[in-house]
């Protein structure tokens, strides 16, 4: 009868290892990738992710810098930090890329999307959407009778939480941009 052995400091997936695995923590990261403004670059960025399986929850991409013909992409994904690293390794090996910053891990980071949302409503419903646009500072750029659209900037967060109070009083549409981050500081 052969006995089993078990090597000295393998870990155990049994239901008594009770001790999470952080490994296997899913995290945020917003990523700010400095690339060549030239046809074709953001379909190779994208086709790393997807040829990965990779998941993308924000993306937005513009010209910084129109006499260096540069783009800056920000991506906000999430991963364990193994597949993270695994990103921003791959990203920097793209020819077009020139830099590729982690500005979650890099230091404190300023992030903003704009929304605009469209509220159907009458009555107290109305009174009540415009109330909360107001707590909120969000902008009316638009109105009907019987409907509201509502610019709102701020920290996705922000977003997320006037949504939320937005669905029962009529929500109907919600357009976003995307998260445009900054580093803090001078540098």
């Amino acid at each position: 009868m052969a006995a089993l052995k078990i090597k000295k400091g393998s870990t155990s997936h049994s239901a008594y290892n009770l001790r999470p695995n952080f490994s296997d923590v899913q995290e945020r990261h917003t990523l700010a990738v400095l690339v060549d403004n030239e046809p074709g670059v953001l379909a190779r960025v994208i086709g790393l992710f997807a040829g990965r399986g990779y998941n993308i929850e924000s993306l937005t991409v513009a010209e910084v810098d129109h006499t260096g013909h540069t783009s800056r992409i920000t991506i906000v994904t999430t991963g364990t930090p193994q597949v993270i690293e695994q990103i921003k390794a791959q990203l920097g090996r793209i020819v077009p890329v020139h830099e590729v910053h982690d500005l979650t891990v890099e230091g404190p980071s300023v992030e903003r999307e704009l929304c605009l949302f469209k509220v159907a409503g009458e009555g107290d419903k109305r009174l009540e959407a415009l109330r909360l646009a107001d707590i909120f500072r969000a902008s009316v750029v638009d109105t009907t009778l019987d409907s509201f659209v509502f610019e709102l900037t701020g920290a996705p967060e922000k977003i997320d939480a006037f949504a939320e109070l937005m669905r029962p009083l009529g929500l109907v549409e919600v357009a976003r941009t995307g998260v445009a981050a900054l580093s803090r500081g001078a540098e």
